[in-house]
């Protein structure tokens, strides 16, 4: 995992998620609004999870004794609610307190939630988990990579094109209970799921280190 990581910055987790995981990963979603895509939720609650539970131990491996979620996500892409997203990566993390830190900046809210994009190096030292709860085939909306963009560093907009034109495009395809984890600044993005079709998904970031400054993630204040 570690060197599939370091080189493509993506590689599927070895095991699956049972049917009992999978249904409490489920529950999750209930609180998601039926038009309402996408769902901010305290990364607190996913650590008590089982099927966290199951890959703590790739994660700490990864990053160490000290990681957790400091960031989750829920996606349902399903008719009424689904979307394409283009190339891009994901730039910013979740804090407690706005704080003046150099080189954290800009700070935006997200359903309320304090957000700011840190320097590259923070994010270098994260991994992003996505956990699949429907099977993902290449019409379900599946995430598509580029390998090896996670190593470039900040990759200005106007460069993604030629990003990923030079890395090329990989999809990641997934069963239900299926786990990809990630290099957290890999170019990536998606298409729109089929007519019909559900794409559940639990998205957490997972950090070991402390912010400086005196920032806190947002998870460690909770």
């Amino acid at each position: 995992m570690r060197a599939r990581l370091a080189d493509r910055g993506y590689a599927r987790w070895d095991g699956r998620l049972d049917a009992a995981a999978c249904d409490a990963l489920a529950d999750l979603f209930g609180h998601l609004p039926p038009d309402q895509p996408g769902l901010r939720i305290d990364p607190t609650r996913c650590a008590a999870l089982a099927a966290y539970r199951a890959i703590a131990p790739t994660l700490i491996d990864l990053l160490g004794p000290r990681a957790r979620p400091v960031r989750a996500l829920l996606f349902d892409k399903r008719d009424g609610a689904n979307w394409a997203l283009g190339w891009h990566q994901d730039r910013t993390v979740e804090v407690a307190e706005w704080i003046d830190v150099p080189g954290f900046g800009p700070w935006t809210r997200k359903q309320d939630r304090l957000h700011v994009a840190p320097p590259i190096a923070v994010l270098t030292a994260m991994v992003t988990v996505r956990l699949h709860l429907d099977p993902v085939g290449p019409d379900n909306g599946p995430l598509h990579v580029a390998p090896g963009s996670h190593r470039l560093g900040v990759i200005a907009e106007a460069a993604i094109d030629a990003v990923v034109e030079r890395c090329g495009s990989a999809v990641c395809l997934a069963e239900a209970g299926d786990i990809w984890f990630y290099a957290t600044p890999i170019l990536h993005g998606s298409a729109r799921a089929a007519s019909g079709r559900r794409r559940r998904v639990l998205q957490m970031d997972i950090a070991a280190a402390d912010l400086p400054g005196g920032l806190r993630w947002a998870a460690d204040a909770l």
